[in-house]
């Protein structure tokens, strides 16, 4: 017994506004369903993007964040002019400045990079390369098993799994390990098999969630 990923939940003040920018910047199709406003995507990705309001404002760098692709320097480039043009803008997360990505915010200062071209570990991703999140083996080992998607790469305390059929993003999971202070703006929704919610929470309970 394994969930589904639903979909990749972003919490939002203005999510029309939040919604029309990722849906430019990863070439999704913006669309609303029973009340839900969403990413659908086009290019084979087995999940949606959803946003949910919330009152609070942003506070601290997210533990999660999107990396999306470019096929060429002047792909990038544009990338980045035509996010900024869109309300995204620069931010320091402490990048050095010879870093060949690009490390932008969105309108409401979700934290995400521009890749550059020349990255091989993504090569034959679509836009969403991967959704990259803090954190120890431990939690790579357990989205694997959460998930029923393979461990891709599992080296130096960094570990990445994808879909079984080799389709879609990486997630990926690395230093730096902090302590969780704050709730995740960016965070998954998982979608257990019909009647199968209690034994699955038991399941994943078992796995060390809680």
């Amino acid at each position: 017994m394994t969930s589904r990923l639903d979909a990749l939940c972003i919490d939002a003040n203005d999510e029309a506004r939040l919604a029309h920018f990722w849906g430019a910047a990863l070439r999704w199709e913006v669309r609303e369903r029973r009340d839900e406003l969403g990413l659908v995507p086009g290019d084979g990705t087995r999940f949606r993007i959803i946003f949910r309001h919330v009152p609070e404002t942003k506070a601290g760098k997210n533990r999660i964040h999107l990396d999306l692709t470019t096929t060429s320097t002047d792909d990038q480039a544009a990338t980045v002019r035509d996010l900024l043009g869109l309300g995204a803008r620069h931010v320091d997360i402490g990048q050095r400045p010879d870093e060949p990505h690009v490390v932008l915010a969105d309108p409401e200062g979700n934290e995400f990079c521009v890749i550059e071209p020349e990255n091989s570990f993504l090569a034959g991703c679509g836009r969403l390369g991967s959704i990259t999140c803090d954190g120890s083996r431990d939690v790579g080992v357990f989205w694997s098993a959460a998930l029923g998607w393979p461990l891709v790469w599992d080296q130096d305390d960094e570990t990445a799994i994808r879909a079984p059929d080799g389709v879609g993003p990486f997630i990926t999971w690395g230093p730096p390990v902090v302590t969780k202070v704050v709730k995740n703006r960016l965070h998954f929704h998982l979608a257990p098999g019909p009647g199968e919610q209690r034994a699955e929470v038991d399941r994943l309970l078992s796995a060390l969630a809680r």
